[in-house]
């Protein structure tokens, strides 16, 4: 069979045993789900050294030990943000808007795993697609295939351990271009994660599914002249060295205000920067990009001593990066593009203003709606920048790579940074579980046309109201059966159709609890009757009209 049609046949063949495995899935509890998510988690922390060497060998790109610590944050860190996130059954119950909200699985995930972060982002994608209780197949970059197969098989040993049903977690063996396109447009497709290339992005947004995608980054960096320098110089240089700059989130360029430019310049020098001449960055240029733009994939995540060489001239071996001075942004300056390398570029500007313009300048040549960052202790200056900038994630006094993802903050920890309708995406945050959920809303009527009152009924606004004749400080003994609201009643019922078994409840609490109960009247406490065979649920529904009502819910 032809490796395309192979691939397609491999795609269809996943996504149905996804399929599958999903609807035994949905019916887990919370419980349940977050036992196997742990379980998962903690599998990938325990690999991630393994799985890092395994991706630098497979890849060639970036470094082992830098690759462990992003695989750590996709497992560990990510997790601790979720963990508490409710997905199952009641996920919400506002009482005074009269909302209860569901969450519901969507389904299958499909989604593209870049070559520059393998073995994190299938991490991090599995354990916030399982979270939601959906399942997940991955289309592979050609070049890290085996690592990311290896992640596939560490968390599905996990997650079956745990008690998932198994063909939860997938991973297509031959991906090709024509593969790609049947798992993201396939019927068993309920929504894709696109992490990779702009192309295979916009692939996935015309693919006719529901789709989070990704854009390229092209990070300005701005050092305004009220900044800690020495502090902004070690973040950029970290930041632009680590993992050899293959996250979008790394710094692209430094934008320096004049009066520090000196100080920065022997900082950069001091932590091991390598100044460019005019003749060296001509070559950079021309090595690094082909004439339309396009970088060239031979220089992405490799060392800058490695860069250079294949450029044609020598550096010191232990050089942290390389900073190419160009006077602007354009085409006519292809290293104000995005680089994916440790090669940044430096701007000089003078003021906050010049500098503000330069960063839009950045933002709109190819990383518009993505992140940035201003080193500066004006306040004023920052909130500018803030409210001016066409980015979502604008990152103060920190280092780009790793804070756009949530690593030096407390911005959601993710690997899928969207960049909003400005950068082609319909999300501006960072993706992580909550947006793998659909949410049902039971809502119940507060602004009724046809009044209750006028039928005989109570006023919707008091169904849920304890009387006012019962004082807080009133106890009430409990009936031998304890009467529940008719809210509570559909919320016990929708929580066992989810699987989410709550509790017993103690008797005592919920007596206690006046706004969540209906008490008797003062009349009814001094003269009790014994329960009616059908009892009623709140005021004026009884056991019949709920079992109704669920029926005709279960029907849609």
């Amino acid at each position: 069979m032809d490796k395309d049609l192979q691939s397609i046949q491999e795609a269809r063949d996943l996504l149905s045993r996804a399929k599958d495995a999903q609807l035994a899935f949905k019916s887990f509890t919370q419980e349940k789900v977050d036992k196997i998510c742990k379980a998962m988690a903690d599998a990938g922390f325990n690999a991630a050294e393994k799985l890092a060497k395994m991706a630098v060998e497979e890849t060639g790109f970036g470094k082992v030990a830098d690759k462990k610590l992003k695989n750590e944050f996709a497992t560990q860190r990510v997790w601790e943000s979720i963990k508490d996130l409710k997905t199952v059954g009641v996920i919400n119950d506002d009482k005074e808007k009269r909302i209860i909200e569901i969450g519901e699985p969507m389904g299958v995930v499909a989604t593209l795993i870049p070559s520059t972060n393998p073995t994190s982002t299938m991490m991090f994608k599995s354990i916030i697609s399982l979270k939601g209780r959906n399942a997940i197949v991955a289309s592979p970059h050609p070049k890290s295939v085996n690592c990311t197969l290896e992640v596939v098989r560490i968390l599905t040993q996990a997650a079956e351990a745990a008690g998932a049903p198994k063909g939860l977690i997938h991973c297509m063996s031959t991906p090709t271009n024509e593969g790609t396109n049947e798992l993201i447009k396939n019927k068993f497709t309920a929504i894709i994660l696109a992490t990779g290339s702009s192309a295979m992005v916009k692939a996935a947004y015309s693919s006719g599914k529901p789709a989070y995608g990704v854009g390229p980054g092209n990070v300005p960096s701005f050092i305004e002249r009220t900044a800690n320098v020495k502090k902004a110089v070690a973040d950029i240089v970290y930041g632009k060295s680590f993992d050899w700059g293959v996250l979008c989130s790394s710094e692209s360029g430094v934008i320096l205000d004049a009066p520090i430019k000196k100080l920065a310049v022997e900082e950069f020098k001091r932590r091991g920067a390598y100044f460019a001449s005019p003749e060296e960055k001509e070559r950079l240029g021309r090595l690094m990009f082909d004439p339309r733009g396009a970088l060239n994939s031979e220089v992405v995540g490799k060392s800058p001593a490695f860069i250079a060489q294949k450029a044609g001239f020598d550096i010191p071996h232990d050089t942290t990066c390389i900073i190419a001075e160009i006077p602007e942004v354009g085409k006519e300056y292809p290293l104000s593009r995005e680089k994916l390398s440790p090669v940044l570029a430096m701007f000089t500007v003078d003021g906050w203003l010049e500098g503000c313009h330069r960063c839009i300048e950045m933002l709109e040549f190819g990383g518009i709606g993505h992140s940035m960052v201003i080193h500066s202790s004006d306040s004023e200056i920052i909130l500018k920048f803030g409210l001016e900038k066409p980015a979502f994630r604008i990152l103060v006094n920190t280092t780009s790579s790793l804070g756009a993802i949530g690593y030096t903050n407390e911005l959601a920890p993710s690997l899928t940074l969207g960049p909003g309708t400005w950068g082609g995406s319909i999300v501006s945050e960072n993706v992580t579980a909550k947006h793998l959920i659909n949410i049902k809303r039971l809502t119940f009527e507060t602004r009724p046309i046809n009044p209750p009152e006028k039928f005989g009924g109570q006023p919707a606004a008091e169904v849920l109201k304890a009387p006012s004749s019962i004082k807080a400080s009133q106890t009430i003994s409990p009936p031998e059966h304890p009467v529940k609201s008719w809210i509570d009643e559909i919320d016990e019922r929708i929580r066992l159709k989810a699987g989410n078994v709550l509790e017993k409840p103690n008797t005592e609490n919920r007596i206690q609890k006046t706004e969540e109960i209906i008490k008797p009247s003062s009349t009814q406490i001094n003269t009790a009757k014994p329960a009616a065979t059908n009892p009623k649920y709140g005021t004026g529904i009884s056991e019949s009209d709920i079992d109704r009502v669920m029926k005709e819910f279960e029907k849609r």
